[in-house]
């Protein structure tokens, strides 16, 4: 099975939702004319990190981003990992990424669990508890938030219970890039999976963010990489590799759980 993946790298509106989500409207229906199969947003695309001001900005129950991503992915047809928005009810505010069929249906929803404190998440949000597994089109996918993949055995844990893509949404600083590209390579090899990983540009008050959007195959490698302009990528990964490699190299079933 194959699946086309449109990678959009966009710049973020420091602290401005409507602006952001009529600049995503834009960028959609642009990627859309490519016929992708899924459409993959960046982390915190509404607000950027803004979290002084998310009991303002942040939305309530996540509820306008998920009616305004259901009806672009119905629009479309097109499934959508909508990044992740800042998502704040009674209990507190989250970094959730959202992901969508399409037919519309939410199939995702993950919570952001490792809260990055050098840019003070723990001041702001709450970490989530749950994994982020879902499916699109009967594919079994994980999607996972920026700092997410530094903990590879949180990674593991997405992949042992099915996942044939990583799709990771991310704020990535460019002091880190090498690091960035480093770690989705590496958590691809190690896990005999694709990794479809969106980045933003730009800048913020505090951050220059590094770009370089990517998907890396199986092997560990790079399928197409941005710079550190806006850019969409587009690409066709083919899932059969997955099966594939995971025969030659039977990593899964020579790994030793009763040990580690």
């Amino acid at each position: 099975m194959r699946l086309k993946c449109a990678v959009i790298q966009m710049d973020i509106a420091f602290g401005q939702p409507e602006s952001n989500m009529a600049m995503v409207e834009r960028k959609i229906a642009d990627a859309a004319t490519n016929n992708p199969d899924v459409i993959v947003l960046p982390e915190l695309w509404t607000t950027g990190y803004d979290l002084p001001r998310l009991d303002e900005i942040a939305d309530s129950d996540a509820a306008t981003v998920k009616a305004f991503m259901a009806k672009l992915a119905r629009q479309y047809g097109v499934h959508i990992i909508a990044g992740s928005v800042a998502e704040r009810n009674a209990a507190g505010t989250w970094n959730t990424l959202l992901a969508f069929n399409s037919h519309g249906e939410q199939v995702g929803e993950y919570r952001k669990v490792h809260l990055f404190r050098l840019m003070d998440e723990e001041k702001y949000l709450q970490p989530g508890e749950r994994m982020g597994s879902f499916e699109l089109a009967g594919i079994p996918c994980a999607g996972v938030i920026c700092y997410d993949i530094r903990f590879p055995e949180w990674i593991r844990k997405h992949v042992v219970a099915g996942a044939h893509v990583l799709f990771v949404v991310a704020e990535w600083p460019m002091p880190r890039l090498s690091h960035w590209r480093n770690l989705l390579i590496t958590r691809a090899i190690e896990n005999q999976c694709y990794v479809v990983a969106c980045n933003r540009v730009g800048s913020d008050p505090n951050n220059t963010f590094a770009g370089h959007s990517l998907i890396v195959d199986p092997w560990g490698e790079i399928v197409v990489e941005a710079g550190a302009d806006e850019q969409t990528l587009f690409a066709e990964i083919d899932l059969d590799q997955v099966t594939h490699i995971r025969k030659q190299i039977p990593i899964f079933t020579d790994r030793r759980p009763d040990l580690y």
